[in-house]
Protein backbone atom coordinates (compact mmCIF):
# COMPACT_ATOMS: atom_id res chain seq x y z
CA UNK A 1 0.00 0.00 0.00
CA UNK A 2 1.78 3.68 -0.84
CA UNK A 3 2.08 6.11 1.55
CA UNK A 4 0.18 9.21 1.93
CA UNK A 5 1.47 12.67 2.65
CA UNK A 6 1.10 11.76 6.62
CA UNK A 7 2.85 8.75 6.68
CA UNK A 8 5.37 10.25 4.48
CA UNK A 9 5.42 13.44 7.66
CA UNK A 10 4.95 11.31 10.18
CA UNK A 11 8.01 8.77 9.30
CA UNK A 12 10.32 11.19 7.63
CA UNK A 13 9.79 13.70 10.71
CA UNK A 14 10.96 10.90 12.75
CA UNK A 15 13.78 10.41 11.13
CA UNK A 16 14.75 14.23 10.92
CA UNK A 17 14.97 14.46 14.82
CA UNK A 18 16.34 11.10 15.39
CA UNK A 19 19.52 11.15 12.57
CA UNK A 20 21.99 11.34 15.40
CA UNK A 21 25.76 9.95 14.84
CA UNK A 22 26.78 10.93 11.05
CA UNK A 23 25.82 9.01 7.39
CA UNK A 24 26.29 5.48 8.88
CA UNK A 25 23.92 5.81 11.44
CA UNK A 26 21.61 7.43 9.49
CA UNK A 27 21.61 5.58 6.65
CA UNK A 28 20.46 2.74 9.11
CA UNK A 29 17.73 4.14 10.37
CA UNK A 30 16.67 4.65 7.23
CA UNK A 31 16.53 1.43 6.40
CA UNK A 32 14.97 0.58 9.34
CA UNK A 33 12.02 2.69 8.78
CA UNK A 34 11.79 2.44 4.76
CA UNK A 35 12.39 -1.34 4.50
CA UNK A 36 12.19 -3.50 7.60
CA UNK A 37 9.64 -1.46 9.88
CA UNK A 38 7.48 -1.30 6.67
CA UNK A 39 7.56 -2.67 2.99
CA UNK A 40 8.06 1.25 1.46
CA UNK A 41 11.01 0.13 -0.28
CA UNK A 42 12.71 -3.40 -1.08
CA UNK A 43 16.23 -4.58 -0.09
CA UNK A 44 17.23 -4.44 -3.49
CA UNK A 45 15.78 -0.49 -4.28
CA UNK A 46 17.54 0.80 -1.18
CA UNK A 47 20.77 -0.55 -2.02
CA UNK A 48 20.88 0.89 -5.36
CA UNK A 49 19.39 4.10 -4.50
CA UNK A 50 22.11 4.59 -1.70
CA UNK A 51 24.72 3.79 -4.09
CA UNK A 52 23.13 6.40 -6.24
CA UNK A 53 23.42 9.24 -4.19
CA UNK A 54 27.24 7.97 -4.01
CA UNK A 55 27.51 9.05 -7.00
CA UNK A 56 26.31 12.66 -6.46
CA UNK A 57 27.98 15.23 -4.62
CA UNK A 58 26.58 16.70 -1.21
CA UNK A 59 25.44 14.19 1.74
CA UNK A 60 24.24 10.95 0.70
CA UNK A 61 21.98 10.51 3.75
CA UNK A 62 20.32 13.49 3.14
CA UNK A 63 20.24 12.79 -0.99
CA UNK A 64 19.00 9.21 0.09
CA UNK A 65 16.05 10.60 2.36
CA UNK A 66 15.15 12.84 -1.00
CA UNK A 67 15.59 9.83 -2.98
CA UNK A 68 13.04 7.72 -1.10
CA UNK A 69 10.91 10.41 -0.89
CA UNK A 70 10.59 11.21 -4.75
CA UNK A 71 10.58 7.53 -5.49
CA UNK A 72 7.06 7.28 -3.36
CA UNK A 73 5.39 10.68 -3.83
CA UNK A 74 7.05 12.29 -6.68
CA UNK A 75 8.62 15.74 -6.40
CA UNK A 76 6.59 16.82 -3.61
CA UNK A 77 7.51 13.51 -1.79
CA UNK A 78 10.88 13.98 -2.02
CA UNK A 79 10.80 17.76 -1.25
CA UNK A 80 9.21 16.54 1.93
CA UNK A 81 11.30 14.09 3.21
CA UNK A 82 14.69 15.76 2.26
CA UNK A 83 13.60 19.44 4.13
CA UNK A 84 12.30 17.20 7.32
CA UNK A 85 15.91 15.45 7.09
CA UNK A 86 17.99 18.97 7.38
CA UNK A 87 15.53 21.51 9.07
CA UNK A 88 15.54 20.00 12.30
CA UNK A 89 19.46 19.86 12.75
CA UNK A 90 19.26 23.49 11.39
CA UNK A 91 17.50 24.96 13.98
CA UNK A 92 19.65 23.07 16.53
CA UNK A 93 22.69 24.57 14.61
CA UNK A 94 21.21 28.03 15.11
CA UNK A 95 20.47 27.77 18.54
CA UNK A 96 24.39 26.73 19.39
CA UNK A 97 25.50 29.06 17.30
CA UNK A 98 23.54 31.96 19.32
CA UNK A 99 25.30 30.23 22.35
CA UNK A 100 28.58 30.45 21.25
CA UNK A 101 28.29 33.80 20.18
CA UNK A 102 27.37 35.12 23.23
CA UNK A 103 29.54 32.67 25.34
CA UNK A 104 31.68 31.02 23.31
CA UNK A 105 34.70 33.43 24.83
CA UNK A 106 34.33 32.70 28.57
CA UNK A 107 37.33 30.49 29.98
CA UNK A 108 35.10 27.79 31.22
CA UNK A 109 33.43 27.51 27.92
CA UNK A 110 36.85 27.76 26.27
CA UNK A 111 38.38 24.81 28.38
CA UNK A 112 35.20 22.76 27.66
CA UNK A 113 35.79 23.52 23.85
CA UNK A 114 39.49 21.98 24.25
CA UNK A 115 37.78 18.64 25.09
CA UNK A 116 35.23 18.72 22.51
CA UNK A 117 38.39 19.37 19.63
CA UNK A 118 40.20 16.12 20.93
CA UNK A 119 37.77 14.08 20.20
CA UNK A 120 37.04 15.66 16.62
CA UNK A 121 39.89 14.26 16.18
CA UNK A 122 39.13 11.03 17.11
CA UNK A 123 36.13 11.38 14.90
CA UNK A 124 37.85 12.35 12.07
CA UNK A 125 40.54 9.38 12.25
CA UNK A 126 37.26 6.97 12.92
CA UNK A 127 36.01 8.11 9.55
CA UNK A 128 39.29 7.66 7.98
CA UNK A 129 39.30 3.76 9.03
CA UNK A 130 36.00 2.98 7.68
CA UNK A 131 36.34 5.11 4.41
CA UNK A 132 40.09 3.66 3.82
CA UNK A 133 38.64 -0.27 4.65
CA UNK A 134 35.82 0.03 2.32
CA UNK A 135 38.10 2.10 -0.49
CA UNK A 136 41.62 0.70 -0.26
CA UNK A 137 41.11 -2.43 -2.21
CA UNK A 138 43.81 -2.50 -4.62
CA UNK A 139 47.16 -1.24 -5.33
CA UNK A 140 45.32 1.60 -7.31
CA UNK A 141 43.50 2.83 -5.24
CA UNK A 142 46.20 2.68 -2.17
CA UNK A 143 48.43 5.20 -4.93
CA UNK A 144 45.45 7.62 -5.64
CA UNK A 145 45.08 8.46 -1.83
CA UNK A 146 48.69 8.46 -1.27
CA UNK A 147 49.08 10.65 -4.00
CA UNK A 148 45.80 12.61 -3.11
CA UNK A 149 47.39 12.89 0.62
CA UNK A 150 50.87 14.42 -1.02
CA UNK A 151 48.98 16.72 -3.06
CA UNK A 152 46.73 18.54 -0.75
CA UNK A 153 49.36 18.25 2.38
CA UNK A 154 52.92 18.78 0.90
CA UNK A 155 51.52 20.95 -2.38
CA UNK A 156 48.37 22.22 -1.42
CA UNK A 157 46.74 21.65 -4.72
CA UNK A 158 42.78 22.33 -4.59
CA UNK A 159 40.59 20.05 -3.51
CA UNK A 160 38.11 20.29 -6.84
CA UNK A 161 41.36 19.39 -8.83
CA UNK A 162 42.40 16.77 -6.92
CA UNK A 163 38.25 15.45 -7.21
CA UNK A 164 39.04 15.92 -11.20
CA UNK A 165 42.05 14.05 -11.54
CA UNK A 166 40.79 11.25 -9.45
CA UNK A 167 37.80 10.91 -11.41
CA UNK A 168 39.52 11.28 -14.84
CA UNK A 169 42.08 8.59 -13.64
CA UNK A 170 38.88 5.98 -12.28
CA UNK A 171 36.80 6.61 -15.26
CA UNK A 172 40.11 5.97 -18.01
CA UNK A 173 40.85 2.45 -16.16
CA UNK A 174 37.43 1.12 -15.46
CA UNK A 175 36.53 -2.41 -16.49
CA UNK A 176 33.46 -3.62 -17.97
CA UNK A 177 32.52 -5.36 -15.30
CA UNK A 178 32.59 -3.50 -12.47
CA UNK A 179 29.13 -1.98 -13.41
CA UNK A 180 26.19 -2.43 -11.16
CA UNK A 181 23.46 -4.33 -12.05
CA UNK A 182 20.71 -2.27 -12.52
CA UNK A 183 17.37 -1.63 -10.14
CA UNK A 184 14.04 -2.87 -11.03
CA UNK A 185 12.50 0.02 -13.58
CA UNK A 186 10.37 2.76 -11.12
CA UNK A 187 7.15 4.22 -12.46
CA UNK A 188 8.98 7.62 -13.24
CA UNK A 189 9.42 7.61 -16.44
CA UNK A 190 12.35 9.91 -17.99
CA UNK A 191 12.37 12.05 -21.01
CA UNK A 192 14.75 14.96 -21.74
CA UNK A 193 12.05 17.80 -22.10
CA UNK A 194 10.75 16.58 -18.14
CA UNK A 195 14.58 16.54 -17.29
CA UNK A 196 15.43 19.90 -18.93
CA UNK A 197 12.36 21.68 -17.35
CA UNK A 198 13.55 20.12 -13.65
CA UNK A 199 17.47 21.22 -14.18
CA UNK A 200 15.85 24.50 -15.15
CA UNK A 201 13.37 25.12 -12.48
CA UNK A 202 15.69 23.97 -9.53
CA UNK A 203 18.83 25.65 -10.86
CA UNK A 204 16.75 28.88 -11.46
CA UNK A 205 15.84 28.35 -7.62
CA UNK A 206 19.63 27.80 -6.48
CA UNK A 207 21.19 31.21 -8.50
CA UNK A 208 18.21 33.25 -7.75
CA UNK A 209 19.56 34.71 -3.90
CA UNK A 210 22.89 34.40 -5.85
CA UNK A 211 22.03 36.87 -8.41
CA UNK A 212 20.08 38.74 -5.41
CA UNK A 213 23.05 39.77 -3.35
CA UNK A 214 25.55 40.47 -6.91
CA UNK A 215 22.70 42.43 -8.22
CA UNK A 216 23.17 44.34 -4.31
CA UNK A 217 26.85 44.50 -4.85
CA UNK A 218 27.43 43.09 -1.22
CA UNK A 219 30.54 42.14 -0.91
CA UNK A 220 30.34 39.49 1.51
CA UNK A 221 27.02 38.08 0.62
CA UNK A 222 28.55 37.47 -2.66
CA UNK A 223 31.43 36.10 -1.52
CA UNK A 224 29.10 33.53 0.73
CA UNK A 225 26.63 32.48 -2.30
CA UNK A 226 29.72 31.89 -4.84
CA UNK A 227 32.08 29.56 -2.24
CA UNK A 228 29.27 27.36 -0.86
CA UNK A 229 27.44 27.15 -4.38
CA UNK A 230 31.36 25.94 -5.57
CA UNK A 231 31.17 23.42 -2.33
CA UNK A 232 27.88 22.29 -2.81
CA UNK A 233 29.15 21.11 -6.67
CA UNK A 234 32.89 19.33 -5.34
CA UNK A 235 31.44 17.62 -1.93
CA UNK A 236 32.09 14.14 -3.08
CA UNK A 237 33.20 11.66 -0.55
CA UNK A 238 31.34 13.54 2.23
CA UNK A 239 31.34 16.37 4.81
CA UNK A 240 34.84 15.10 6.28
CA UNK A 241 36.33 15.31 2.55
CA UNK A 242 35.86 18.97 1.87
CA UNK A 243 36.37 20.34 5.66
CA UNK A 244 39.85 20.86 4.72
CA UNK A 245 39.38 22.59 1.59
CA UNK A 246 36.45 24.55 3.45
CA UNK A 247 38.62 25.86 6.61
CA UNK A 248 41.85 26.57 4.41
CA UNK A 249 39.05 29.04 2.52
CA UNK A 250 36.98 30.69 4.84
CA UNK A 251 40.07 31.22 7.50
CA UNK A 252 42.95 31.68 5.38
CA UNK A 253 41.70 33.38 2.35
CA UNK A 254 38.91 35.11 3.45
CA UNK A 255 39.42 35.19 7.16
CA UNK A 256 35.96 34.51 7.89
CA UNK A 257 36.57 32.36 11.13
CA UNK A 258 39.62 31.06 12.87
CA UNK A 259 41.22 27.68 12.72
CA UNK A 260 39.99 27.19 15.60
CA UNK A 261 36.78 28.19 15.51
CA UNK A 262 36.84 25.86 12.65
CA UNK A 263 37.59 22.48 14.70
CA UNK A 264 34.50 23.67 17.27
CA UNK A 265 31.97 24.25 14.33
CA UNK A 266 32.71 20.44 13.45
CA UNK A 267 32.60 19.91 17.41
CA UNK A 268 28.88 21.41 17.80
CA UNK A 269 27.79 20.03 14.10
CA UNK A 270 28.78 16.42 15.77
CA UNK A 271 26.02 16.98 18.20
CA UNK A 272 23.09 17.66 16.24
CA UNK A 273 20.86 15.40 13.67
CA UNK A 274 21.08 15.73 10.64
CA UNK A 275 23.88 15.81 7.83
CA UNK A 276 27.15 16.50 9.44
CA UNK A 277 27.31 19.65 6.47
CA UNK A 278 25.40 21.81 8.39
CA UNK A 279 28.58 22.51 9.97
CA UNK A 280 28.76 24.91 6.78
CA UNK A 281 25.63 26.79 8.18
CA UNK A 282 27.47 27.11 11.72
CA UNK A 283 30.38 28.63 9.57
CA UNK A 284 27.76 30.89 7.70
CA UNK A 285 26.09 32.04 10.97
CA UNK A 286 29.64 33.13 12.68
CA UNK A 287 31.02 34.87 9.83
CA UNK A 288 27.89 37.22 9.35
CA UNK A 289 28.18 37.83 13.07
CA UNK A 290 31.68 38.90 12.71
CA UNK A 291 31.06 41.19 9.94
CA UNK A 292 28.25 43.35 10.94
CA UNK A 293 26.55 41.48 13.66
CA UNK A 294 23.14 39.48 14.12
CA UNK A 295 20.97 41.33 10.65
CA UNK A 296 23.72 40.01 8.68
CA UNK A 297 24.37 36.88 10.72
CA UNK A 298 20.63 35.08 9.92
CA UNK A 299 20.86 36.45 6.23
CA UNK A 300 24.65 34.94 6.00
CA UNK A 301 23.20 31.57 7.62
CA UNK A 302 20.14 31.04 5.34
CA UNK A 303 21.91 31.85 2.18
CA UNK A 304 24.67 29.30 2.96
CA UNK A 305 22.03 26.52 3.65
CA UNK A 306 20.17 27.70 0.73
CA UNK A 307 23.20 27.32 -1.27
CA UNK A 308 24.38 23.94 0.45
CA UNK A 309 20.95 22.20 0.03
CA UNK A 310 19.03 23.53 -3.16
CA UNK A 311 21.61 21.92 -5.39
CA UNK A 312 20.83 18.22 -3.72
CA UNK A 313 17.43 18.87 -4.82
CA UNK A 314 18.40 19.11 -8.47
CA UNK A 315 20.80 16.82 -8.50
CA UNK A 316 18.11 14.09 -6.97
CA UNK A 317 15.34 15.18 -8.96
CA UNK A 318 17.24 15.69 -12.31
CA UNK A 319 19.12 12.60 -12.27
CA UNK A 320 16.86 10.33 -10.16
CA UNK A 321 14.74 9.10 -13.79
CA UNK A 322 17.85 7.87 -15.08
CA UNK A 323 19.44 5.98 -11.97
CA UNK A 324 19.35 2.46 -13.53
CA UNK A 325 21.23 3.47 -16.02
CA UNK A 326 23.74 5.65 -14.25
CA UNK A 327 24.37 2.87 -12.19
CA UNK A 328 24.93 0.37 -15.12
CA UNK A 329 27.60 2.77 -16.87
CA UNK A 330 31.35 1.46 -15.87
CA UNK A 331 33.39 4.25 -16.25
CA UNK A 332 30.93 6.32 -13.89
CA UNK A 333 31.18 3.78 -11.34
CA UNK A 334 35.13 3.64 -12.02
CA UNK A 335 35.39 7.11 -11.19
CA UNK A 336 33.50 6.86 -8.35
CA UNK A 337 35.87 4.32 -6.96
CA UNK A 338 38.56 6.13 -7.85
CA UNK A 339 37.39 9.47 -6.14
CA UNK A 340 36.79 7.22 -2.94
CA UNK A 341 40.36 6.18 -2.63
CA UNK A 342 41.14 9.69 -3.15
CA UNK A 343 39.15 11.02 -0.38
CA UNK A 344 41.27 8.46 1.71
CA UNK A 345 43.94 10.50 1.20
CA UNK A 346 42.05 14.32 1.59
CA UNK A 347 40.93 12.73 5.12
CA UNK A 348 44.03 11.87 6.37
CA UNK A 349 45.07 15.07 5.63
CA UNK A 350 42.36 16.70 7.38
CA UNK A 351 42.94 14.38 10.42
CA UNK A 352 46.69 15.52 10.51
CA UNK A 353 45.86 19.42 10.17
CA UNK A 354 43.21 18.78 12.91
CA UNK A 355 45.63 16.88 15.51
CA UNK A 356 48.37 19.37 14.56
CA UNK A 357 45.97 22.51 15.75
CA UNK A 358 44.82 20.26 18.67
CA UNK A 359 47.72 19.42 20.22
CA UNK A 360 50.05 22.59 19.39
CA UNK A 361 49.50 26.00 20.28
CA UNK A 362 51.85 26.74 17.22
CA UNK A 363 52.17 25.43 13.66
CA UNK A 364 54.62 26.77 10.55
CA UNK A 365 53.81 26.21 6.89
CA UNK A 366 57.06 24.43 5.67
CA UNK A 367 58.18 23.29 1.92
CA UNK A 368 56.95 19.70 3.42
CA UNK A 369 53.27 20.73 4.42
CA UNK A 370 52.28 22.38 7.50
CA UNK A 371 54.20 21.69 11.00
CA UNK A 372 54.29 22.21 14.36
CA UNK A 373 56.06 24.02 17.00
CA UNK A 374 57.38 21.52 19.54
CA UNK A 375 57.77 24.14 22.41
CA UNK A 376 54.00 24.69 22.29
CA UNK A 377 52.82 21.53 22.73
CA UNK A 378 49.75 21.47 25.08
CA UNK A 379 49.66 18.54 26.95
CA UNK A 380 46.35 18.74 28.60
CA UNK A 381 44.64 18.27 24.84
CA UNK A 382 46.71 15.57 24.54
CA UNK A 383 45.45 13.71 27.79
CA UNK A 384 42.03 14.78 26.34
CA UNK A 385 42.29 12.77 23.21
CA UNK A 386 43.94 9.87 24.71
CA UNK A 387 40.73 9.87 26.76
CA UNK A 388 38.21 10.82 23.91
CA UNK A 389 40.11 7.80 22.19
CA UNK A 390 39.76 5.45 25.17
CA UNK A 391 35.62 5.76 24.88
CA UNK A 392 35.14 6.08 21.16
CA UNK A 393 37.55 3.26 20.05
CA UNK A 394 37.88 1.17 23.17
CA UNK A 395 34.31 1.36 25.13
CA UNK A 396 32.20 2.47 22.28
CA UNK A 397 30.63 5.40 24.11
CA UNK A 398 28.19 7.03 21.89
CA UNK A 399 29.47 10.70 20.54
CA UNK A 400 27.15 12.61 22.06
CA UNK A 401 28.29 11.30 25.59
CA UNK A 402 31.65 11.27 24.47
CA UNK A 403 31.82 14.40 23.82
CA UNK A 404 29.84 15.91 26.90
CA UNK A 405 32.46 13.59 29.21
CA UNK A 406 35.91 15.27 26.92
CA UNK A 407 34.55 18.71 27.95
CA UNK A 408 33.77 18.67 31.78
CA UNK A 409 37.21 16.55 31.73
CA UNK A 410 38.40 19.84 29.78
CA UNK A 411 36.86 22.21 32.13
CA UNK A 412 38.37 20.32 35.20
CA UNK A 413 42.22 20.10 33.59
CA UNK A 414 42.37 24.03 32.98
CA UNK A 415 41.08 24.61 36.33
CA UNK A 416 44.21 22.49 37.67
Amino acid sequence: MSPNFQDLWRVFGRIGVLSFGGPAAQIALMHKELVEDRPWLSEKQFLGALSFCMLLPGPEAMQLATYAGWRLKGVWGGILAGALFVVPGALVILALASLYINYGTLPVVQAGFIGIKAAVVVVVLQALRKVSAKALTSPVAWALAIAAFIAIFVLQLPFPLIIAIAAAIGALTASRSSAEQPLPQNNNKASLPSTFTTVTVWGGLWAAPVLLVLALDHDFLTNIAFFFSKLAVVTFGGAYAVLAYMTQTVSFEFGWISAGEMIDALGLAETTPGPLILVTEFVGLLAGYKEAGVGLMLAAGALTLWCTFVPCFLWIFAAAPYVEQLLAQPRLKGALDAITAAVVGVILNLSVWFALHVLFGQTVQSQFGLMPVPQSFDIIAFILLLLAAGLLLWRRVNLPLTLLICALCGILLAAF
